[in-house]
């Protein structure tokens, strides 16, 4: 190791004890329980040594020429030189925490400037063992450039979009690329005999992502644990943003909803929650925005999947979208010191009748909560609208996640439940700013369990969840819908509509907060005009009465 060789040369330099290297010219420093030759000493007192010695020094000679070649001896005493010790890598400090940031992704070490001679000696050789040892870029470990500049934003072609997945895929590529589908469809080791409640299964998760240098970072993303000590230390009230603080927020569920539009364009049967989280990767590096679950708590992944029967934070693995799943995006971002949070379920082909009620409800119910939003509502009354809603469609509420307060925390007050009767505190005031989640299951058990690996949360009973998320801002007059699509007026929350827009090459025509590639008008016209036209006149009064209470 050079640096730690230069240190010892030093060193030497100062007791004088080295050796020389044989037609190398290399220098180490002697070891101080080294053998050293005194001047004063007779020659008849050098024979004194024992044979056993002297046969101990030669076999160390010879392990030293077999493992390394004739590095050199001691000019005087024959004996071979030692090895210097091999120097540790150095830690990367974790960032400090606060609320403006949690640090900076660190830049990969590079060799100093004086050992640039060295490598031109080595030659090409040399330059190749340098770079397997990692002097060049892993794939996907530091960020990726695709060469097509705003190529993930609304309004490109969908060749170019096509192309810019097939770079970004590329560019990110890893060990499961050399895995075969046998391999990839093996369950990890601690869901071995587990008892699943469904038919859903889990795949292969691949390694986890790095972000590259210059990255501004949450202040959990580089413990080891992932927890974030500004959500330890809590906020006793519910911030009020204003000014800068607030159009930097704005901007952050802009390229929020950016990313999950680029990632629901993406989204079509064969595709695999691995591939769509180096989507929202790649998306999250060209804007130079920071993936807000990645390390969270030792989340391994950029975004949620939840596919089916997964209720929430699916781990994104090599399970291939399939014809009739419904799978939910959970995108959150972290950008100039504030996080925005959205998610949206979407159809995978044609899907049953009552995947499409579900889907349908869990809008509904969000629907009616974004109805109440208002300067003096109480948080604790969004649940029963959101209950309302899901009872009269067949659908229960899963009572163990909510709703709660972004912004310079991930998650902080308010909390915001999704059932009636529930004891959260707070009064909305302008400038709060909060997300509203409902969670859906379809059937009347709302119960919920979590797999080995301590993320995926999953129905009881097996049966399939939906949800929506929006990030809410509450104005003097109303609210604004921070997430909202391009388009949209953001005061207010569109109604459901059947018509799946995927949104490609633009914004949607018909405006919907639900979309899919492989659904289109045709197959929801047929099979949803009827139940929609008896149940839109009984929940239009429905919300009335809600927005009049």
């Amino acid at each position: 190791n050079p640096p730690r060789d230069r240190e010892m040369d030093s060193e030497a330099a100062a007791t004088g004890k080295t050796t020389k290297g044989a037609e190398t010219g290399e220098v180490s420093a002697v070891p101080e329980d080294s053998h050293t030759h005194d001047p004063s000493q007779t020659e008849g007192e050098t024979k004194e040594d024992t044979k056993e010695d002297a046969a101990e020094a030669s076999k160390k000679k010879k392990k030293k020429k077999k493992a390394k070649g004739n590095k050199g001896e001691d000019a005087e005493t024959g004996i071979p030189e030692e090895e210097a010790e091999p120097t540790e890598p150095v830690a990367l400090e974790p960032a400090t925490a606060g609320y403006n940031g949690g640090g900076v992704a660190p830049a990969v070490e590079e060799a100093p400037e004086d050992e640039a001679d060295q490598e031109a000696e080595e030659g090409d050789t040399g330059k190749k063992k340098k770079k397997r040892r990692g002097g060049g870029k892993k794939k996907g470990g530091g960020g990726t450039s695709s060469g097509l500049d705003g190529i993930a934003n609304y309004g490109i072609s969908d060749e170019d979009f096509d192309a810019w997945c097939q770079k970004t895929l590329e560019a990110t590529a890893n060990e499961s690329e050399k895995m075969t589908s046998q391999e990839l469809q093996k369950p990890p080791r601690e869901f071995w005999g587990y008892q699943y409640s469904g038919l859903l299964r889990p795949a292969y998760v691949s390694k986890q992502l790095k972000m590259p240098e210059g990255t501004l970072l949450p202040d959990y993303a580089l413990q080891a644990d992932g927890s974030s000590a500004c959500e330890r230390q809590g906020l006793k009230e519910v911030p009020v943003l204003e000014g800068k603080d607030l159009e930097t927020m704005r901007r952050a569920c802009k390229l929020g909803r950016e990313v999950l539009d680029t990632a629901a364009r993406f989204m079509r049967p064969g595709v695999t929650g691995d591939e769509i989280d180096r989507v929202v990767y790649q998306a999250c590096i060209d804007r130079k925005i920071y993936p807000s679950p990645l390390n969270y708590y030792r989340f391994p992944k950029t975004l949620c999947v939840s596919a089916n029967e997964v209720i929430c934070h699916g781990i994104p693995d090599c399970r291939p979208c399939e014809e009739g799943d419904i799978v939910n995006l959970d995108i959150s971002i972290y950008f100039e010191g504030f996080h925005s949070d959205l998610n949206e379920t979407f159809f995978i082909g044609d899907c049953d009748e009552d995947s499409q009620r579900l889907v349908r409800t869990a809008y509904n119910a969000l629907f009616a909560a974004a109805q109440m939003i208002r300067p003096g509502t109480f948080y604790r009354d969004l649940g029963a609208a959101i209950q309302s809603e899901a009872s009269k469609n067949g659908c229960a509420i899963v009572t163990t996640y909510c709703g709660h307060g972004v912004g310079k925390l991930f998650h902080g007050p308010p909390k915001v439940p999704h059932y009636k009767k529930n004891k959260a505190v707070g009064i909305m005031k302008p400038g709060h700013v909060f997300t509203v989640e409902p969670m859906l299951n379809l059937g009347g058990n709302g119960g919920d369990r979590t797999w080995p690996d301590n993320w995926t949360a999953v129905t009881r009973d097996g049966k399939r969840s939906a949800q929506f998320e929006h990030t809410f801002l509450v104005t003097e007059t109303g609210l604004e819908v921070l997430t909202a699509r391009p388009g949209t007026d953001p005061t207010q929350m569109p109604a459901y509509n059947p018509v799946m827009a995927p949104g490609k090459g633009s914004a949607p025509a018909v405006l919907s907060q639900i979309s899919s590639v492989a659904c289109g008008e045709a197959m929801f016209q047929r099979k949803l005009r009827a139940k929609l036209a008896e149940k839109d006149s009984a929940w239009s009064k429905s919300a009335a009465a809600n927005h009049d209470t």
